[in-house]
C-alpha cells in the first residue's frame, strides 16, 4: 500500500477518479465529457481494425469497404460501430458544448478550459468529415468536393491551396491517401487534448449549477459521480446497441451505397447530420467567399465568448431571461439543420438567411 502512495502515477489516478472533490449538485449531464473520451478511445481502437482491411487508393477504397461488409467474418459490426459511433461523438460533443453554454462555463475562470473544449469539437468535426470521404461513395465524393472547393474561394492562393489538398487538380487518388492519413492521425492528437482538457478542468474545477454552494458541500468523485457516469454509459451502451441492430443505416445516405462516379452528380448533395446547421448557413450567403467567411466565423465565435462576455455570472434574476434565449438559440440551431437538408430553393434560402442571423445575434448579444 506505501508503495502505491508513493507511486506518481498512482497518486494521478486516485485524484483524478476518486478524490476529486466536485459540487454535489452535479447532474447526469456532467458525465457526457467523460462518456465523449471513452467513446473516442473506443473508435480509436474500431479504427486499427478497420484500417487492416481498407486501401486508400481510388480503385480500391469502395470495394475494401464492401468487402469489409459483406466478407469479413463481424466487419459489418466494427464497421457500423465506427460510424455510428462518430455521429454520436460529434452530437454528444454539441451536448457537451449546449450544458457548457446554459451554465456560461465559458466565463472567468474556465476560459482556457472552454477554448480547449472547443478546439476538441473542432477537431472532432474535422477528423469526422476526413472518415465520411473514405469510403468513396457517391456522396462522399461530392462531399469532398463540396468541401475541398471552400478552400478556393482564398483570395490570391485559393485555387493553388485547393490543388494542394486534392494532390492535383480535382478529389482522386492522392486526395484519399492524404485524408486517411489525417484521419488516422488527427485522433491521437484528440486524446492528447483530452488530456490537457482533464488537467485545465482539474486546475478550475466544475463549477456547479446555482454557483451558490460552497466548497465544504462538495463530495468526491467516488462513489457518487462515479456512479453516474456508469448510468451515462450503459446510456450510450444501449442507444448504440438499437441503431446498430436495428436501424444502422439511420444517419447514412443512400447514395453513398453507390461507388462514386465524378461524372454523375447526386440529385441532392447532403452532408452528415450534424453538419446540416452549417451546410445552410453556407449556402445562406450568395457569394461564395462571404459564405465562406460567415461558415467558418459560426464556429470560431465560439471561441469569442470568453472575452464578449458582458456578466461575470449567468445565474440569479438573468437566469430566467437566459434560459429563454437558450431555448431560442437550440430551436433555431435545429431548424437551421432542417433548412439544410432542404432544397436550396424558396422560402428556405430565406428562412436560412433569418435563422443564420439569429444564430449570430443570440450567440454574441444573448448567450454571452
Amino acid at each position: 500500500m506505501r508503495l502505491f502512495k508513493e507511486n506518481v502515477l498512482f497518486r494521478v489516478l486516485n485524484f483524478t477518479f476518486i478524490d476529486l472533490a466536485l459540487a454535489s449538485n452535479l447532474s447526469y449531464f456532467w458525465g457526457v465529457g467523460s462518456t465523449i473520451a471513452l467513446t473516442m478511445v473506443f473508435q480509436i481502437v474500431t479504427g486499427i481494425l478497420l484500417t487492416s482491411r481498407y486501401v486508400a487508393t481510388l480503385d480500391c477504397a469502395f470495394s475494401s469497404v464492401d468487402f469489409i461488409m459483406r466478407e469479413l467474418d463481424k466487419g459489418w459490426l466494427i464497421r457500423y460501430l465506427h460510424s455510428l459511433m462518430a455521429t454520436f461523438i460529434i452530437l454528444l460533443s454539441y451536448l457537451h458544448i449546449s450544458r457548457g453554454l446554459y451554465y456560461g462555463s465559458f466565463k472567468r475562470p474556465r476560459e482556457l478550459l472552454w477554448i480547449s473544449g472547443v478546439v476538441l469539437l473542432v477537431l472532432m468535426m474535422v477528423t469526422a468529415f476526413l472518415g465520411y470521404t473514405l469510403p468513396f461513395g457517391a456522396m462522399s465524393l461530392w462531399a469532398a468536393v463540396v468541401i475541398t472547393n471552400l478552400f478556393s474561394a482564398v483570395p490570391v492562393i485559393g485555387s493553388l491551396l485547393s490543388q494542394w489538398i486534392w494532390g492535383g487538380f480535382s478529389v482522386g487518388g492522392p486526395t484519399i491517401s492524404r485524408f486517411f492519413s489525417m484521419h488516422y492521425l488527427l485522433p491521437f492528437s484528440i486524446l492528447g487534448i483530452i488530456v490537457v482538457h482533464l488537467v485545465l478542468l482539474h486546475d478550475v474545477e466544475s463549477s456547479d449549477p446555482t454557483g451558490k454552494l460552497s466548497r465544504l458541500s462538495r463530495v468526491r468523485f467516488h462513489v457518487m459521480f462515479l456512479s453516474k457516469d456508469l448510468v451515462v454509459w450503459c446510456g450510450l451502451v444501449l442507444l448504440g446497441a438499437v441503431f446498430i441492430f436495428e436501424f444502422p443505416d439511420f444517419f447514412g445516405h443512400p447514395d453513398n451505397f453507390i461507388e462514386a462516379d465524378p461524372l454523375v452528380t447526386p440529385a441532392s448533395i447532403v452532408p452528415e447530420v450534424y453538419f446540416l446547421p452549417f451546410y445552410a448557413i453556407l449556402r445562406a450567403i450568395p457569394n461564395k467567399f462571404l459564405g465562406v467567411v460567415v461558415l467558418v466565423w459560426s464556429i470560431l465565435v465560439l471561441f469569442s465568448l470568453p472575452w464578449i462576455s458582458l456578466t461575470g455570472n449567468v445565474r440569479g434574476n438573468r437566469f430566467v431571461v437566459y434560459r429563454v434565449y437558450f431555448w431560442l438559440f437550440v430551436g433555431n440551431f435545429v431548424l437551421l439543420g432542417k433548412f439544410g437538408c432542404s432544397p436550396a430553393v424558396e422560402p428556405y434560402v430565406l428562412l436560412s438567411r433569418f435563422s443564420t442571423v439569429m444564430y449570430f445575434w443570440l450567440m454574441l448579444f444573448c448567450l454571452s
